[in-house]
């Protein structure tokens, strides 16, 4: 580890002014980690050179007051989450670290081709799985994954959606280490975050004008814009002019604030079950001037919700008869029901598999090394190597329902092998990767923090990708969990023109 690496600025040839007061002048860098703004010898990488020239020469007081800056824009937003714990829900605003994370145009390229194809490929397994299941006959995933996963819809099958398109938003993760990116996983539910990467764009922007206006960033700003076109492109047959809303669970879901978001950008409703009706097979919303047909609902809330008659009786959250109008092709719902099948973990082992069936290419993107606890030696190596790996549940998200092997306690690991063995259909394993860092800001400087992105990759009738992501970063000293409700924070990410 090289501690305390004193970088020296060309213009400041004697570092001396800098190592009284130089932001990242204590900061730590250790060669197992890759670091997404220093080479492991510690000079600054060439394109974070001009972010590290400005910010070293801004006196500290003054960097910390442009992190209260971005913090206070976040407050005054209201930018929110909801975590939930053994007291229930806490609103709580979301951390942001004012530094942000820079990626060459080149390097964007990459993920961009890369993330194309990966969604291609999981929209064609599932037009594949609800229709004629060829990829289950042919033996290149076992039927009973796909059957026995809690998220497969039986409902769905024989369903066919305009251009064959189940998922319209897909959230990705992405993690680098000194290998390169792999694809973490995959959200294809209601994938959360793009208010966060907008709001982060916003408030950094603010904060840092004149660096910002150093760099050629491209632009996100018209992420809501292609949402909406990605959207109206889904609409049942015929329909010109759709009509679009997003469906709610209410004011007590952890995204709340980003349904309001999305919903006041487009310029669309927001609205509750109850504030649509299906009549004649086709679904209407309640207005002022009367009853109005509904084209396309962009849903934020699960499968077991969205209709008693067929899912969960008892949810009050949903829309009775929304399915059967979904089946009968007059109304679209993104993403589609049953679309979780493919983000389940255990299944998320074979999507590169999935890309060489479909689209007979290799895998641009690696997934992470993975081992299957359903499978014997899966199961037999994650129990003998718990203190190494990082253990999840297939069909949770967010941080939960999982044990980073080397961060537990002996007690921990015991409790955890046990419910492993009593469904080991449940779990999945992974190494522990020394996932990259980037310096994030402490109470005395900046500190290394492992990072991770989350880019949105929208679907109609073509692939839209804006050249941004959410950004997140594991606050907690020594933590490699990045996700908001784990102690997690947002960082705003810039790709550069150049």
């Amino acid at each position: 580890m090289v501690k305390n690496h004193q970088i020296v600025s060309p213009a400041n040839p004697d570092n001396s002014e800098i190592k009284e007061s130089g932001l990242f002048s204590n900061y730590e860098i250790d060669p197992l980690f890759y670091d997404e703004m220093f080479t492991p010898n510690g000079e600054p990488r060439e394109h974070y050179r001009i972010l590290w020239e400005t910010l070293n020469s801004i006196p500290f007081e003054q960097i910390v007051l442009l992190q209260e800056q971005a913090e206070r824009s976040f407050l005054q937003d209201g930018i929110t989450f909801s975590v939930y714990g053994e007291e229930g829900a806490q609103e709580r605003i979301i951390p942001i670290d004012f530094l942000p994370r820079l990626i060459n145009r080149s390097e964007w390229v990459y993920l961009e081709r890369g993330l194309t194809q990966r969604l291609q490929a999981l929209n064609c397994f599932l037009t594949d799985i609800y229709g004629d299941a060829k990829i289950l006959t042919d033996g290149v995933i076992p039927p009973d994954l796909v059957y026995g996963c809690p998220h497969y819809r039986i409902e769905m099958v024989g369903v066919t959606l305009p251009h064959d398109v189940h998922v319209t938003i897909c959230g990705s993760d992405l993690v680098r280490d000194n290998k390169g990116y792999m694809v973490l996983e995959d959200n294809l539910r209601s994938p959360s975050g793009v208010s966060y990467m907008l709001a982060n764009r916003q408030a950094i922007r603010s904060s840092l004008r004149t660096l910002y206006r150093s760099y050629s960033v491209l632009s996100i700003g018209n992420y809501t814009n292609l949402l909406y076109q990605s959207l109206a492109e889904i609409a049942p047959t015929g329909v010109t002019d759709p009509c679009i809303v997003l469906l709610t669970p209410g004011v007590y879901n952890s995204a709340y604030y980003e349904h309001m978001f999305l919903a006041r950008e487009m310029g669309i409703e927001l609205v509750q079950g109850n504030d649509l009706l299906v009549n004649n097979g086709f679904v209407y919303m309640r207005t002022t001037q009367g009853l109005r047909r509904v084209d396309v609902i962009y849903r934020r809330l699960d499968d077991n919700f969205i209709d008693p008659l067929v899912f969960r009786a008892d949810s009050q959250l949903g829309v009775p008869g929304l399915f059967h109008a979904f089946r009968l092709g007059n109304v679209a719902i993104a993403n589609a029901p049953g679309t979780g099948v493919a983000d389940d973990k255990a299944v998320y082992y074979y999507v590169p598999d999935m890309i060489r069936y479909y689209l007979a290419e290799e895998p641009i993107i690696p997934n992470v090394e993975t081992h299957l606890c359903r499978e014997p030696e899966g199961l037999e190596y994650t129990l003998d190597n718990l203190d190494k790996l990082v253990v999840k549940q297939v069909g949770e998200s967010g941080g939960y329902g999982m044990l980073v092997g080397p961060h537990a306690s002996q007690a921990e690991r015991d409790d955890f092998s046990l419910e492993i063995q009593a469904y080991p259909e449940n779990y999945i394993s992974q190494p522990t990767l020394d996932i990259s860092r980037a310096p994030s800001m402490g109470e005395n400087g900046t500190i290394p923090c492992h990072v991770d992105l989350r880019p949105f990759i929208l679907q109609g009738r073509e692939t839209r990708i804006v050249p941004g992501a959410f950004g997140r970063v594991a606050l907690r000293p020594g933590s490699l969990v990045v996700n908001t409700s784990q102690g997690g924070g947002g960082k705003d990410v810039w790709v550069l023109e150049n």
